[in-house]
C-alpha cells in the first residue's frame, strides 16, 4: 500500500500547478487576494491573445501568465483555416489525461475543432468541469504537440460569489 500511484502524482501535480499559478500573481502575494481575470460573470479569453493558435508559440507560458482561469470560461480558439500550401493547418484536440499529455499521444483524445473551424470569430469551447483540461493542436499525428509549442492545459477554478 505504500508508496505512490500514478493517481496520487497526478492529484500532487495538477495541486501544485494550480498553486504555483495562483502565487505568481503579485497581487495574491501582496495579500490584497485579488486573481487576474476574476470576475462576477465567465470571461471569454483568447487562447495565445492577439497571437492566436499558432505554431512556434509557448502556450504553457501564457497559460501561467494569464491564468487562473474560471469554471464557464470561453477559451476562444482562433486560427487561419488552411490555404494551397501557405498556411499550416491546425486543430484542437481535448486530450484524456496527464500522460497522454506530457507525451501528445492522441489515443483517446477528442477532436474539438477541426482545421476549419478556428477561422472567423474562431472556435469556443467552456470550461464547465472542475478537472484538468489538456488541449493540444492534433495536426501531423500530434507533431506539433509533440515539439512542445501547441498544447497547454488549465485547471479551472471555482468562480466564488
Amino acid at each position: 500500500m505504500g508508496g505512490f500511484s500514478f493517481a496520487r502524482c497526478l492529484i500532487l501535480v495538477v495541486a501544485a500547478s494550480t498553486l504555483a499559478v495562483c502565487t505568481a500573481n503579485k497581487k495574491w502575494q501582496s495579500g490584497s487576494y485579488q486573481y487576474p481575470n476574476y470576475t462576477k460573470t465567465p470571461n471569454k479569453i483568447i487562447v495565445g491573445g492577439s497571437e492566436g493558435w499558432h505554431f512556434n508559440f509557448s502556450y504553457t507560458n501564457w497559460a501561467l501568465k494569464n491564468g487562473p482561469f474560471y469554471l464557464n470560461d470561453t477559451l476562444v480558439f482562433k486560427y487561419d483555416p488552411p490555404t494551397e500550401n501557405t498556411t499550416i493547418p491546425h486543430s484542437v484536440y481535448l486530450l484524456p489525461n496527464l500522460r497522454s499529455f506530457i507525451t501528445c499521444n492522441l489515443t483517446g483524445a477528442e477532436m474539438l475543432a477541426d482545421v476549419t473551424q478556428g477561422g472567423g470569430q474562431g472556435f469556443e469551447f467552456v470550461l464547465k468541469k472542475w478537472k484538468p483540461h489538456y488541449f493540444a493542436c492534433g495536426q501531423h499525428d500530434g507533431i506539433h504537440c509533440s515539439l512542445g509549442h501547441m498544447k497547454f492545459f488549465v485547471m479551472p477554478m471555482p468562480r466564488w460569489y
